[in-house]
């Protein structure tokens, strides 16, 4: 499996036998986030798998071969599954994360909707008059998207500095070379795509700490017969421990640290409710995990022939499901936490 778990859920203390409305939690009232967020998390963190699919594409290929038009369509049908889903659960509304979200996903649709079109017309145009190569600026670009997609998995993207990407566009990338129309409808594009990024960013950064508070950067969770011996690594905190040997710990939420809560997860069962997934499964492979509900798949243009399956998992069942992922071919991408 080439690719990891992003982050873990948050925790809710369930029994055998128990809801989880009748179960009590262990987890502080004000580190419990509402179930709902579960599920409208998707068409938030869609913008970071549409990014890195992006970033991954432009390796390889100039910025106009991109499915801008599939990505507006996916972004809004995930939208309207997981608004179904919540609606069909009867959770808590939350119309202010979904003001958030229609803001995110409008704003999202025509940025795409413009880069399709000036892609798939000017776009083409400086590509062919550039002789098929990928210029400086391309490659600056195909940088910047992955520092994008690097930096996001581990902060809230309008903190992502595109006023200084703008600024080494045009002081560190060689104006002269092979491609001169190409190399300037560039310069021009990635000017007007940066400056309007940076610029929205800092009106989604007011917009967002004047409606919330500051994202947390860890998830409580509660595990069963944490030994006494047991020594948390650096990203994990041990914040309780109780008498019946269960423990409350702080998991990191992003980066390639949650790596670490994984581990911990596999050793020492966490007592978690339902929560949606996200892995990567090869072209013509069925998803036949026990317990698990398919709730939509899209399909993933780089890398080809796969799909991209978003599910519903019982937390009892995690630890045997993420163990057995790499025998059926999957490649967990996220776990959407509470």
């Amino acid at each position: 499996m080439k690719r990891v778990l992003r982050c873990l859920p948050a925790a809710l203390d369930v029994h055998a036998g128990e809801s989880a409305s009748e179960a009590s939690s262990l987890v502080p009232v004000a580190d419990r986030r509402g179930a709902e967020q579960t599920l409208l998390t998707y068409p938030e963190w869609f913008l970071m798998h549409s990014s890195a699919e992006y970033a991954r594409m432009m390796q390889s290929r100039p910025s106009h071969k991109f499915p801008f038009v599939s990505h507006i369509g996916q972004l809004w049908t995930s939208y309207a599954d997981v608004a179904r889903e919540q609606w069909r659960a009867d959770y808590p509304f939350n119309p202010g994360y979904h003001v958030i979200i229609g803001v995110i996903a409008t704003s999202t649709t025509v940025e795409y909707g413009m880069r399709a079109v000036y892609g798939n017309t000017v776009g083409r145009i400086s590509w062919a008059l550039g002789g098929s190569r990928a210029t400086d600026e391309d490659r600056f670009d195909a940088q910047t998207a992955q520092q994008y997609v690097d930096f996001i998995r581990q902060e809230p993207c309008y903190l992502f500095d595109f006023g200084l990407r703008l600024k080494t566009l045009w002081t560190g990338v060689p104006m002269q070379g092979h491609g001169l129309v190409r190399k300037w409808e560039r310069c021009v594009a990635l000017t007007s795509e940066y400056g309007a990024k940076a610029a929205y960013a800092k009106i989604i950064e007011v917009a967002t700490h004047a409606a919330y508070s500051a994202s947390r950067i860890t998830t409580d969770v509660v595990v069963d017969d944490l030994p006494e011996d047991w020594t948390a690594p650096a990203e994990v905190k041990l914040l309780r421990r109780f008498d019946d040997g269960r423990a409350l710990l702080a998991l990191p939420r992003r980066g390639d640290s949650a790596c670490e809560a994984r581990s911990a997860h596999h050793r020492y069962r966490g007592e978690w409710f339902e929560h949606s997934r996200v892995v990567w499964v090869p072209e013509g492979h069925t998803v036949d995990a026990e317990d698990c509900r398919i709730l939509f798949t899209q399909p993933v243009e780089t890398p080809a022939h796969t799909t991209r399956v978003v599910m519903l998992v019982p937390i009892k069942g995690l630890s045997a499901l993420l163990a057995g992922a790499e025998d059926k071919q999957w490649t967990v991408k996220h776990v959407y936490d509470y």
